[in-house]
């Protein structure tokens, strides 16, 4: 069993999720070290949302075997939920456009201190309280590349006035402010310009260099990346090589719409 620290080793052989209009993907394959950054690719509606939610233990699969962290999935889909952390997911993971910036980073914060039952969060409420809370938003902070002071109101900007890409940094600090070893980031590259997308992609890596085993889905991957494709083999346009590292698996024909992601998101939740 992987027992490092930071960062999740994640295998998988043959997996599949399965909704109640078809296969939301089949047969992927990956194998990733601690640390490593993964790539999901393929077009919307492929499957990209539901292998995430799978991989971090929020998912049942259908078939086949993996393990996250040494913990094999889907038995022990609990373990696997609390050490992985998700961002930026619709209608799972998104951020409340009235609530402010630092708004969503206190209650981040209380939230997972709450939840750890650890020495902080038995602190009593005062100013040792208060530094451990800001201490931990400045590291979540530092570790996405969002300087409250580029927002229009620093940390009193309401997520409904940034702009798309710091809302997705603002998302990814939630995710990672607590330490996961691994962290799942939906729609990386969704609406942004080019030089956005490289920004965000420079992110992902700084932080699986840090330790943290990175997933990312996206229309397109990076070549640095281990790629794994949940478009159907039939929809993919020829590739060059792929790099060394990258592991590509295969989705099956039939896609599945939003919907039936939750429908099947939901079955998850009372496994």
């Amino acid at each position: 069993m992987d027992t490092t620290r930071q960062g999740a080793a994640v295998n998988a052989r043959g997996i599949g999720v399965k909704g109640p209009r078809g296969w939301a993907f089949r047969d992927v394959h990956i194998t990733a070290e601690p640390g490593s950054l993964i790539a999901v690719e393929g077009p919307s509606g492929s499957g990209r949302t539901c292998l995430l939610l799978a991989l971090t233990g929020r998912m049942k699969l259908a078939e086949g075997h993996a393990t996250v962290a040494g913990f094999p999935l889907p038995k022990r889909m609990g373990t696997v939920r609390s050490l992985t952390a998700i961002a930026h997911v619709p209608g799972v993971a998104d951020l409340e456009p009235a609530l402010t910036a630092g708004e969503h980073l206190e209650e981040q914060a209380l939230l997972g201190r709450r939840m750890a039952g650890s020495l902080g969060a038995r602190l009593p409420w005062g100013r040792r309280h208060k530094e451990v809370t800001r201490a931990r938003v400045d590291a979540a902070l530092a570790a996405v590349g969002l300087d409250p002071a580029t927002l229009p109101k620093g940390l009193r900007t309401a997520v409904r006035d940034m702009e798309r890409i710091e809302a997705l940094r603002l998302s990814v600090a939630l995710a990672v402010m607590h330490g996961p070893r691994l962290v799942a980031i939906d729609d990386v590259d969704l609406k942004l310009s080019a030089d956005e997308r490289s920004q965000v992609w420079q992110m992902l890596r700084d932080l699986a260099l840090n330790g943290t085993t990175v997933v990312a889905s996206a229309s397109t991957a990076p070549d640095d990346a281990i790629v794994v494709r949940t478009a159907p083999a039939a929809a993919q346009a020829p590739a060059a090589a792929a790099p060394t590292t990258s592991t590509t698996g295969q989705s099956g024909t039939t896609d599945i719409h939003e919907e039936e992601a939750a429908h099947a998101l939901a079955e998850a939740r009372r496994a």
